[in-house]
């Protein structure tokens, strides 16, 4: 049994996400301690547990300590089984976050595996549902046969209530390997690769503007929109920002930006996207032009890297640039991109090769 120290570099609680993640997928069982000690909340929140009580379902696992503000956590994966998940974390937790943990091992289970989450789609400190569906989800559906995406409801913080949907229909199935070694050994030799090292042409920037309706009467969705447009029509190319109204239990409004280039400035590589996000989330006495702003110039500083992976995209990345292979540029090597390196390293062994210089990370 591995044990996992909770509290190393970030410590937060991308450790156990991820740490859940390859637990079921590689079939060791972990124990982990000091569960984000440094955080003013310190353990386990609900979120985590939802994470555990969805794969006790999907790889029939069983957990020891597995309670609210718990500091440490046994967990022991069983048979991975593709199934039907209605998840409801009952709060604003992140549903992208939940995602971290219980994600990719749907991708290699032995049949479907269908999600309805309840949550929060848009919060503080995690990706947001727009970042997730029109970024990250780009690199990942070459690892699957099928993977359908559908947002139902929006969802603020502090009621939360949003819903989404997600289907995966695996490509590679660990049920048809021996081991986890063997399965391992396929992908590596019959799998597609993360390969983004340059990042090309700009081709145009997309993006979505939301608010609750009761903030539409103020203009709040189109006076974002309008803020950052302003700043990124200087980078003379194609600027489409969707604004959009939804009912919703708590008020609030967010903006997801998305740049999207091209090696050859014609045709955009679908099997390696260089797609660089940014986001910004409305809180109350914070004025939309800010908040459109705010996501505007994130979006310039990961373009201005001349990188092909924005930082936020980078620690997502990391568990399937561990098991798929070969290397990413990214705009800046963050201590969450570090911890998911480490946790991956706990099950997988000394895999990866990271030049600092040059901000770029590859499998050795």
């Amino acid at each position: 049994m591995l044990n996992i120290d909770g509290s190393y570099l970030e410590g937060g609680g991308q450790i156990i996400r991820t740490a859940l993640a390859l637990s079921t997928l590689t079939g060791k069982s972990f124990e982990a301690f000091n569960i984000r000690k440094g955080r003013k909340n310190p353990g386990l929140k609900a979120q985590h547990l939802h994470c555990i009580k969805a794969l006790e379902k999907l790889a029939n696992a069983k957990a020891g300590y597995a309670e609210l503000a718990s500091e440490k956590l046994r967990y022991i994966p069983g048979k991975l089984e593709g199934k039907t998940l209605n998840i409801d974390i009952g709060t604003a937790g992140s549903v992208s976050l939940l995602l971290q943990s219980i994600l990719l091992p749907s991708f290699f289970a032995n049949r479907k595996t269908r999600i309805r989450l309840t949550g929060g789609t848009s919060g503080k400190w995690a990706m947001p549902y727009d970042f997730f569906a029109n970024i990250l989800i780009f690199h990942l559906k070459k690892f699957c046969e099928k993977l359908e995406l559908k947002l139902i409801k929006r969802g603020y913080y502090p009621k939360g209530g949003g819903e989404i949907e997600l289907t995966i229909t695996p490509k590679y199935k660990l049920s048809d390997f021996e081991n986890f070694k063997e399965f391992q050994q396929h992908l590596k030799e019959n799998s597609p690769k993360i390969d983004l090292t340059e990042q090309g042409h700009l081709v145009q920037i997309k993006g979505i503007s939301h608010a609750s309706k009761i903030l539409q009467k103020a203009n709040v969705a189109e006076r974002q929109t309008k803020a950052a447009k302003l700043i990124l029509n200087k980078l003379n190319c194609p600027v489409n920002i969707q604004s959009e109204y939804a009912d919703t239990f708590s008020p609030g409004s967010g903006i997801t930006l998305w740049a999207i280039f091209s090696k050859d400035q014609e045709e955009i590589d679908f099997m390696n996207p260089i797609f660089l996000g940014a986001d910004a989330l409305g809180e109350k006495g914070k004025r939309a032009e800010q908040v459109g702003e705010e996501a505007a110039n994130k979006l310039l500083e990961e373009i201005n890297s001349k990188a092909p992976v924005d930082s936020h995209t980078a620690d997502n990345l990391i568990p399937w640039l561990a098991l798929f292979g070969k290397q990413i540029k990214v705009s800046k090597i963050t201590d969450h991109t570090r911890t998911n390196i480490w946790i991956c390293e706990q099950f997988l062994g000394k895999i990866f090769k990271i030049n600092e210089k040059e901000n770029i990370i590859s499998i050795i």
